[in-house]
């Protein structure tokens, strides 16, 4: 009966709208809903109760999705908040740790635990700032120094990723990804130039007007420039994704260049409504239903978790040894090293690509993706409780510009 694109959408929204609850009634653990909306999506799927199916028309909208997620991680990406030391120290820390995963990937290549070392590694060089930043704005760590670098890291650790998932991963010539990224790069910088240079016109004053209407120009600018932008990067034949985080960032740009903050507010609670309410559930949820629960009943895929676990924590992990003067604190500093090492939603995009690609074993997919899912659970958590043992010993951590 739900096999039909409108009951399997039906069945989506109604396992999107329970998994806030459920993670709502445990709110000390702050488990990210997006975690039960992965849990519920495998309960409905095809390895357990077996009631819907992932129709072309529910692929599209998943990845539609996908691309707002990471459209909503370009538009996250404030370059005057992190440039400087933070910035740099994020940029050095994710290059150590790519070569980081490599090494790892290439022992486990060398073992027969995986098909392909880059799609690994990549994944394992990660990091979640989407999940991270309502939990560092919970505790009131955004405007600290520590948070600063978290959002730097989360950034780079989002954004480069993106970047050799376009060069490297695309499945095209690396000549001809190189030169398809160049293109798209002029495009992209022409955008930023534009969107910079906005000044006061009369689609700003639409935009503004359109606010508390049925026209939302707000709204439909971001999802064109989604549209636009990804459509861009597949025709040059890069991944959507890249496209995705240039629109997100071209977005930003143009409306901070002029618009009233009480407009800005309003836009980015209506595009977080959009996109938190419907969009980004739906990519997660058919995550849920596509993943292979079933592999993981093998000893040998389960194995591969807790292996992956111990992977994020050396691949992220190791490189905030890189903090040790700015962060003189070794708890704080392990509390951003836990925070680095937290990754999912780009884990599964990789996963993702790494399968249809045939780089990479269902199997191994499904542990890496479970693998993600507990480091957003208890990586997040050990943090915090690290945090607060700090802040109850030395009181408050430093806010930005501080020493």
């Amino acid at each position: 009966m739900f096999k039909t694109p409108a009951g399997t959408l039906l069945l989506i929204l109604a396992a999107a709208f329970v998994a806030p609850l459920i993670a709502s009634k445990l709110p000390g653990l702050r488990i990210p809903a997006l975690v039960f909306e992965i849990v519920l999506g495998m309960m409905i799927g095809p390895e357990i109760l077996d009631v819907v199916e992932v129709s072309a028309p529910i692929h599209l909208l998943s990845n539609l999705g996908l691309a707002t997620l990471i459209f909503l991680a370009g538009f996250e990406l404030d370059l005057g908040r992190v440039r400087g030391t933070p910035l740099r120290l994020a940029v050095t820390g994710w290059v150590i740790s790519v070569a980081l995963g490599l090494a790892v990937a290439g022992v486990m290549l060398a073992t027969g635990m995986i098909k392909a070392e880059l799609y690994v590694a990549f994944a394992l060089a990660t990091t979640a700032l989407g999940t991270l930043l309502p939990i560092i704005r919970d505790e009131g760590l955004l405007a600290s120094r520590f948070g600063t670098h978290v959002l730097a890291i989360g950034s780079v650790g989002e954004f480069l990723p993106i970047i050799a998932i376009a060069l490297v991963l695309s499945g095209t010539n690396t000549w001809n990804a190189a030169l398809s990224l160049t293109a798209f790069a002029v495009v992209s910088v022409g955008a930023v130039f534009v969107a910079m240079r906005g000044r006061p016109g009369h689609l700003r004053r639409q935009l503004g007007r359109t606010l508390r209407s049925s026209g939302q120009l707000y709204i439909r600018l971001a999802l064109v420039l989604i549209a636009l932008m990804t459509f861009l990067a597949a025709e040059l034949g890069l991944d959507f994704l890249l496209g995705a985080f240039m629109a997100g960032i071209v977005y930003r740009l143009y409306v901070s260049a002029g618009a009233p903050s009480h407009e800005i507010e309003t836009m980015e609670s209506k595009l977080e409504a959009v996109s938190y309410g419907y969009l980004v559930p739906i990519f997660f949820v058919v995550t849920g239903i596509t993943f292979d629960l079933g592999s993981l009943g093998q000893i040998t895929a389960a194995l591969k978790v807790p292996v992956f676990i111990a992977a994020f924590l050396v691949v992220r992990g190791l490189p905030v040894l890189l903090y040790r003067s700015e962060i003189a604190d070794r708890p704080t500093r392990w509390a951003l090293a836990l925070f680095s090492a937290t990754g999912l939603p780009l884990i599964v995009a990789v996963t993702q690509i790494g399968v249809e690609a045939n780089q990479m074993r269902s199997s191994t997919a499904a542990a890496l993706v479970g693998a993600g899912m507990i480091s957003v659970i208890v990586f997040p958590l050990i943090g915090t409780r690290l945090l607060s043992a700090t802040t109850h010993r030395s009181g408050p951590l430093p806010e930005i510009g501080s020493q």
